[in-house]
């Protein structure tokens, strides 16, 4: 009886040793598959042009990083193209503009929606949380004629408002919130807090609040990777070819787009330059992900 019970422990201690091999691998396999585009990008941003097209692919950087810089800011660079289609500070500019306001609204407003469906009670509460999943479903690009038409008669084409206020409306940053309020956010505090005579929107704000730091940090980074690298609705609506009111995305996707003038050495640095200041944020605040994750975890 004994060698048996002995048998079947080491049989289960291999077959989860073996299990936890794999998934290593797996996991090892998914995190080279991401990483060796980045990886080339910053390879090819160090090359010279003459060096990407005689040689093609590369893995050891080179010395040219500081000419493609250059030749990216130059105003005479290909006959000034570049200059005409990239402007590094302004895409920063406008793109934080951009990426930090609809971060904003969509955490705080998405909190605010998920805090009321998990502490009120009201007629039409579960037809309003499937209606926040039925939107989720419905792809942006299905309403994009109609939204464009409709900010058109508004006059609003061309200008930074139709970009930022639809972020109030996120069913997805909602539907997070609400799941994490719903197994991590004690009401009892809420009750306690109004026989204390405190408003409804100050126990929101001073108490709530602070309960929902993990995931406010997760979804905005979510939401401000997102609206960052947005480049379908502000080519839809900044229309009217002004360098200084695109986007980041909107001025990679003209210097990629250029068939007169190829440099693929300047074209993989505005695109490295272009996904840098998101590189940086996630990797700053990655740890709350993984707080937030466990936290939800743990009290679920």
């Amino acid at each position: 009886m004994a060698d048996s019970y002995n048998f079947s422990s080491a049989d289960y201690r291999r077959k989860i040793r073996f299990h936890s091999i794999v998934r290593f691998i797996v996991c090892l396999l998914l995190t080279i598959i991401s990483l060796v585009p980045l990886y080339i990008i910053l390879i090819n941003a160090t090359r010279a042009n003459s060096d990407i097209i005689k040689n093609g692919v590369a893995f050891l950087p080179e010395g040219s990083l500081v000419q493609n810089f250059q030749n990216l800011m130059d105003p005479e660079y290909a006959h000034g193209v570049y200059h005409r289609t990239f402007n590094l500070w302004i895409g920063y500019r406008n793109s934080l503009i951009l990426a930090g306001s609809c971060t904003l609204l969509t955490v705080f407003f998405s909190a605010m929606t998920a805090y009321g469906l998990t502490v009120y009670d009201f007629k039409g509460k579960k037809f309003a949380t499937t209606f926040i999943l039925l939107v989720m479903m419905v792809p942006t690009q299905v309403v994009s004629t109609g939204f464009l038409e409709f900010m058109a008669t508004l006059k609003l084409v061309n200008n930074y408002i139709p970009l930022i206020l639809p972020s109030i409306a996120a069913p997805s940053t909602v539907f997070f919130m609400l799941q994490y309020m719903k197994s991590s956010f004690p009401l009892d505090i809420v009750e306690a807090a109004r026989i204390d005579g405190c408003s409804e929107f100050r126990t929101f704000m001073q108490i709530s609040l602070p309960i929902f730091k993990p995931a406010f940090a997760v979804q905005a980074i979510f939401a401000f990777v997102a609206s960052w690298n947005n480049y379908y609705n502000p080519s839809m609506l900044l229309v009217n070819g002004d360098i200084n009111m695109r986007t980041m995305p909107m001025m990679v996707g003209g210097i990629m787009g250029l068939s007169t003038t190829t440099d693929y050495g300047v074209q993989n640095l505005a695109v490295l330059l272009s996904i840098l200041p998101i590189v940086v944020v996630y990797l700053a605040l990655s740890k709350f992900i993984v707080k937030g994750v466990a936290l939800g975890a743990v009290k679920g």
